[in-house]
């Protein structure tokens, strides 16, 4: 079944400029997520879906194809993923006699992505029933017992019921590591939530998962990646 990569990487990023683009451990941003996808032989085409020149043409250097220009309404600080996924597939099959009928999103921020990661995901999105197949990673700490400030200041449980129970009493919980979102083309051309029951989760390890919006997440991520790279060297 032939699929696709859409990364999207829009050009404005206020907390980090030019995040998608910057120099991280020697490179643009976005290479290492064009170079993860190119590696897990998936793909029969890796697209980027951006509004801005300058991104574009780096994304083109990197070997990625850069098709369309994103439209500006999908481009401001609102824009959510599917919407952005799902113009992609349409642009794709109006202008494309064989579009993919699976189609991988993968974020532009995901250093630590690994090609093994796509494939194995990828299989997991064959289970019947099964729109989406997304990275996911646990809490290091169980959210049941979590706390909070009440109006005063003072802390209380957030759940007073559970605030006394062993981890190991609990169920695990986890959350989306923001790192890509395999999918049929229908679903996310019809804009289907990516976190409904027809989702499937492929657990990664806490140590390869970093959210970066701040300044510090990109010091926190760049001294991962090193540590990674170091113990797996490639």
């Amino acid at each position: 079944m032939n699929a696709v990569a859409v990364i999207p990487a829009r050009g404005g990023s206020k907390r980090i400029p030019r995040k998608n683009i910057r120099p991280f451990a020697g490179r643009p941003m976005i290479a290492w997520s064009i170079d993860a996808a190119r590696a897990s032989g998936c793909f029969e085409r890796i697209v980027v879906s951006t509004d801005d020149a300058e991104v574009a043409e780096v994304a083109r250097a990197a070997g990625a194809d850069v098709p369309f220009v994103r439209p500006t309404a999908l481009a401001d600080d609102h824009a959510a993923t599917v919407p952005v996924i799902g113009h992609a597939v349409r642009w794709l099959r109006d202008h494309d006699a064989g579009a993919a009928q699976q189609v991988c999103c993968i974020y532009a921020t995901a250093p630590l992505l690994e090609a093994d990661d796509l494939r194995q995901a990828r299989a997991l999105l064959q289970q019947p029933g099964t729109d989406y197949v997304f990275g996911a990673t646990t809490f290091a700490f169980p959210v049941q017992r979590a706390l909070v400030r009440n109006a005063r200041g003072l802390i209380e449980p957030l759940n007073p019921a559970l605030i006394g129970c062993r981890s190991q009493d609990l169920p695990e919980t986890f959350h989306d590591a923001g790192m890509f979102y395999w999918g049929f083309a229908d679903a996310f051309a019809a804009e289907r939530p990516i976190f409904g029951p027809a989702s499937r989760a492929w657990m990664l390890p806490r140590h390869r998962v970093q959210d970066i919006d701040t300044p510090e997440d990109w010091t926190r991520a760049e001294l991962l990646f090193k540590a990674y790279k170091d113990l797996y060297p490639r």
